[in-house]
């Protein structure tokens, strides 16, 4: 014989070792064990009177009202729908806010003292882009522009500030 160890065959109750072990034997439950009437066989399978699965969609239907105080609700002699034409927000603020931030840059290419039109109109173009009804390119381009005004004044500030350190 050679010396390789054999690999044993799946259903041989003998382990690689080379020691063999006494066959196994699957023994049936005691009387003790009772099978419960009415329960699954098998976890997961059907139990009578089981016909849609858990994961399974659920119908969904309108709840529906009636009855006497259900048509009382809102009925009022005083009610009836509105005809009115609704108010339409017609006040723009994107087109301010570029016009003060137009006016502040050209300011800003002189003066420092710009700076408050540059921040009014930082704040109004952001105001105007949360707003729905305003044009969100001439709020871009005010945002933009009030930016490099504010930018622009805070420079000339800070240069007549060291300046003014120079003199005193």
């Amino acid at each position: 014989m050679s010396d390789v160890p054999r690999t044993p065959d799946p259903g041989s109750a003998e382990p690689a070792s080379g020691v063999s072990l006494p066959p196994t034997s699957i023994e049936r439950p005691s009387d003790e064990v009772e099978h419960p009437a009415g329960s699954a066989r098998i976890p997961g399978s059907r139990r009578e009177g089981y016909t849609k699965l858990p994961t399974g969609p659920v119908g969904v239907e309108p709840v529906v009202v009636s009855g006497p105080v259900a048509d009382d609700i809102g009925r009022g002699p005083d009610w009836a729908p509105s005809t009115d034409a609704t108010a339409v927000d017609d006040t723009r603020l994107a087109p301010w806010a570029l016009m003060a931030a137009i006016v502040a840059l050209v300011s800003s290419f002189f003066v420092g003292w710009g700076i408050p039109i540059a921040v009014v109109s930082v704040i109004a173009s952001i105001m105007s882009l949360r707003r729905p009804v305003e044009s969100r390119a001439i709020a871009r381009w005010a945002l933009v522009l009030g930016l490099c005004a504010t930018v622009y004044s805070l420079g000339w500030l800070v240069w007549a500030g060291m300046q003014f350190e120079r003199l005193g």
